[in-house]
């Protein structure tokens, strides 16, 4: 890959937990594990108009792939595929996008994200998440970190609130998913919430200890 972002390329990883950039050769993955979450995943995307499994095809992924990296190449982002480390390999479990990316005198980026309904629940996202706000945040430069999601995506509001990013804003028909122009609640986090702490993951972490 050519470097043209601070911090980009990466692999960033917490027990079995993986980030790194997608590779032509997660096409068969990425395709089998969108159509089979296209209920779990449908209702929250703004995607293209045309067929859930032609919009989600082996095929699909390359234009995917290939706008992935010109878009990285600019430095307009930070896609990373999340995968699990086993005993057998690696398994692909979701996505996680740092979108956006903005420098100068504002230095903030979107984060955008998806999981594996199998694998939900487990604290896998949190700690993808986490991992890619410290790197953000460390090398990668950038001060300010939001996300924006539909009120009733429960399972994705939790990701953030666990982690303690703010609720900073509603924003009425702010983006056109499933149809429809659909609110979302604003959160944000910045450098200076983590990094006293010792970055977000480490901060997570100390907080789910204390809870048991």
């Amino acid at each position: 890959m050519i470097r043209s972002t601070p911090g980009w390329p990466v692999e960033l990883a917490d027990g079995p937990v993986l980030l790194r950039p997608y590779r032509r050769s997660d096409a068969a993955a990425w395709s089998e594990v969108r159509r089979r979450n296209r209920a779990w995943l449908a209702p929250w995307e703004s995607v293209p108009p045309g067929p859930w499994d032609e919009l989600n095809s082996a095929r699909a992924f390359r234009y995917v792939h290939r706008d992935q990296r010109s878009s990285s190449r600019r430095g307009d982002s930070m896609p990373f595929a999340i995968v699990l480390r086993e005993a057998g390999g690696e398994r692909f479990v979701g996505h996680l996008n740092l979108g956006n990316i903005v420098r100068r005198a504002f230095c903030s980026t979107y984060a955008g994200y998806w999981i594996d309904a199998a694998v939900a629940g487990r604290g896998i996202m949190p700690t993808a998440l986490a991992l890619a706000v410290d790197h953000a945040f460390t090398v990668g430069g950038l001060h300010r970190i939001e996300v924006n999601i539909r009120p009733e995506n429960g399972p994705s509001r939790r990701v953030v609130e666990k982690l303690g990013f703010r609720e900073e804003a509603y924003h009425p028909r702010y983006m056109h998913i499933d149809g429809a122009w659909r609110d979302h609640i604003g959160y944000a986090l910045t450098s200076e919430e983590v990094t006293p702490e010792g970055g977000l993951l480490a901060r997570w972490k100390r907080g789910r200890a204390a809870a048991r």
